[in-house]
């Protein structure tokens, strides 16, 4: 999320192939992967700790604010500075693409509304209140927080009985228009405006999954790289478990079929990436490989989806899953 190794990788390679020819695209991604860099590291802890409780603990809410922080600013450079200038360059435009979908990511992960995640700020979470700092009497007027004692009022006493009285109806009132309850604000509505990210994330994902589809082959380990966070996204965030599944077997089914060859780096890159594949096809199935659903018998639960995941799962022993 936001960017895995391999995209790291990718980003230090890329911005010195770049840097001869265009240093202000260069320099920007060095900086992107070293806010990367720190901004995983960062995810990891808050996926650690599975819920961000701000309400309690001033590091969780820290934590909150490095995340969203640290992802707004990696969306402003890419956007300013990297998106622009990618021209023609193919595995520089596909990875731009995926880091704008994994800076969204993060925000429907972490400051969605509504929230859709454990480690979401719920909606009503707001920044403790702090205690107002006593106002100090140094002798030189009068202390105006103070209340004025019923002795120091005004000497001058109404002659009529409706002289100095209410105006209008006798009782409470409510305070003036616009001066009432305020709803609570997100504790990092500051730093980024509270709204639901998961449409625009969504087409984020979908635009860099075609261009990846459309520039890369098969078992290139940056097309791979996109469709494993994608799937990750259908699962966590838009709770599509059947998508998420169906994504990452065909994955499997595109690496297979791929015949381009590759070095040894990319191969481990995709090795690694067809193991995390392999395991997204089993999230949400039981031990057995069925369906978790409530109230299903094992006998009716989805056994022709435990057989594609057994037929698509490489074989223990396989020298070369690619």
């Amino acid at each position: 999320m936001a960017s895995s190794e391999v995209d790291q990788k990718f980003l230090g390679r890329l911005a010195r192939a770049v840097e001869p020819n265009n240093v202000l695209l260069s320099s920007m991604l060095y900086k992107i992967l070293g806010l990367s860099i720190t901004l995983a590291e960062q995810t990891v802890k808050a996926r650690k700790q599975r819920k961000l409780d701000t309400t309690r603990e001033t590091q969780s809410l820290e934590l909150y604010f490095h995340i969203i922080w640290l992802s707004r600013e990696g969306l402003i450079m890419l956007e300013q500075y990297v998106l622009p200038m990618v021209g023609d360059y193919v595995e520089l435009k596909v990875l731009a693409y995926k880091l704008r979908a994994s800076f969204y990511h993060i925000f429907v992960l972490f400051h969605n509304k509504p929230a859709v995640s454990a480690m979401g700020v719920s909606d009503s979470t707001v920044i403790p209140d702090i205690p107002p700092i006593p106002r100090l009497d140094k002798g030189k007027g009068v202390d105006r927080g103070d209340s004025i004692p019923e002795t120091a009022r005004s000497s001058l006493q109404p002659t009529h009985p409706l002289e100095g009285g209410p105006v209008g109806p006798v009782g409470p009132v409510g305070p003036p228009p616009g001066f009432g309850p305020q709803p609570p604000v997100p504790a990092a509505a500051f730093l980024l405006p509270s709204a639901d990210y998961r449409l625009t994330a969504h087409q984020c994902f979908k635009d860099a999954v075609e261009l990846a589809d459309g520039m890369l082959w098969g078992s290139h380990s940056l097309r791979l790289s996109v469709r494993t966070e994608y799937a990750a996204f259908l699962y966590e965030c838009l709770h599509d478990q059947e998508g998420s599944r169906k994504l990452a077997k065909e994955t499997i089914a595109g690496v297979y079929d791929a015949s381009e060859g590759m070095d040894d780096d990319m191969f481990n890159d995709a090795c690694d990436l067809v193991t995390v594949l392999g395991k997204m096809m089993k999230r949400g199935l039981g031990s057995s490989n069925t369906l978790r659903t409530r109230g299903a018998s094992p006998a009716t639960q989805g056994t022709s989806q435990a057989d594609s995941v057994a037929t698509a799962v490489p074989a223990a022993g396989m020298e070369n899953p690619i």
